[in-house]
């Protein structure tokens, strides 16, 4: 036996949802189910919840302005030896999280 399952959302929100799961190969009904069936596989939510800071959306675009000033501030950082090698990085996560 099948349940159905109504949501409404935000036309916008449909429409890019159903584009993106079509470049994906898939339907935003097969996606739905996906992530209904990896909730259960996780027992909760498959993705980390967090509140963003104000302002500090990572999914709000940067302006050139203030992509430029961080790129700035990345540079002063590497001239100050501040900075860490990707591979050490790499390596320290796999020790980390035993990946």
């Amino acid at each position: 036996m099948a349940s159905t399952i109504q949501v409404r959302v935000d036309d916008e929100l449909k429409m890019k949802s159903d584009q993106l799961f079509q470049d994906l190969g898939t339907d935003t009904t097969a996606a739905i189910k996906m992530f209904l069936t990896q909730a259960v596989a996780y027992n909760g939510f498959p993705f980390e919840l967090r509140r963003t800071v104000a302002g500090c959306s990572p999914y709000l675009p940067l302006s050139e302005e203030e992509m430029l000033g961080k790129l700035r501030v990345s540079r002063e950082h590497v001239k100050q030896g501040n900075y860490r090698d990707a591979e050490d990085v790499v390596s320290g996560m796999r020790d980390k999280y035993g990946l």
